[in-house]
């Protein structure tokens, strides 16, 4: 069964798409439903799902706003955007930034399962292609990641530079990685990076904005919160600490 997060800022929409899912049959299920792109992203952050349906306006951050950040934060999920027909113009600026497909307001059930299997469609191939190398995967390929992580500037580590570089889908890596190393592929080099603000805290007078930016995150929030997660302190409140005992 897939799992479907659901983002829309009107409820009876999210109930519709929800009731219209359930009918169609097909192996999806709506996992979780979220109020703006700022809601699913921080959801994200701790949860799994295999395929993303969101509305293009919303308040708070919008469909486009909240898909650029998925891609910039290496989220694997496929997008499928909701719109009204005089939105085309941020559709076709939706699909530049790398959605899947797109559907129109209000959303027929044929519009959606003909969209959902052309999905499923697309699933079946990337497994054909993944499944010949899954059964005799050299072990050298986790190291040729690994070589490409530690060659790679932190802040230029990307999920879909590492697959190019073993010729694999960047979906299909992370989960293999996870096999092999039991984290995926995000999980590996958030840990990396935090490792390496650590250094940067305890050694250096730079402000955490730019240490962020050092490590590739423009988003100064989501730094400080997978900081404090993984290390149990804010940037702030570690570099106190170290400082205290040094």
């Amino acid at each position: 069964m897939n799992s479907i997060l659901l983002v829309d800022d009107e409820r009876w929409v999210r109930t519709a798409l929800r009731w219209s899912i359930h009918n169609l049959d097909l192996p999806f299920q709506v996992k979780h439903e979220s109020e703006n792109g700022l809601e699913a992203l921080d959801w994200l952050k701790q949860n799994e799902v295999d395929l993303i349906l969101t509305d293009i306006r919303m308040p708070v951050m919008d469909g486009l706003a909240f898909t650029e950040q998925l891609r910039q934060l290496q989220f694997p999920q496929d997008v499928i955007v909701i719109s009204v027909h005089d939105e085309f113009p941020f559709v076709q600026h939706a699909l530049r930034i790398g959605v899947s497909d797109y559907l129109l307001k209000p959303v027929e059930e044929s519009d959606l399962q003909n969209c959902l299997n052309k999905w499923l469609q697309k699933q079946e191939k990337d497994d054909e292609r993944s499944s010949a190398p899954q059964e005799a995967m050299p072990p050298s390929t986790i190291e040729l990641v690994l070589q490409y992580i530690r060659e790679t500037p932190l802040c230029e580590v990307t999920l879909t530079e590492a697959a190019k570089r073993v010729h694999m889908n960047p979906s299909y890596l992370s989960q293999f990685f996870k096999q092999q190393l039991n984290k995926n592929f995000v999980e590996y080099v958030t840990e990396l990076r935090i490792e390496e603000a650590k250094k940067l805290l305890a050694s250096t007078s730079l402000r955490i904005s730019e240490i962020a930016d050092r490590l590739g995150y423009s988003d100064l929030a989501y730094f400080s919160n997978n900081f404090k997660r993984i290390t149990g302190n804010t940037p702030s409140e570690y570099r106190k600490i170290r400082f205290k005992t040094s």
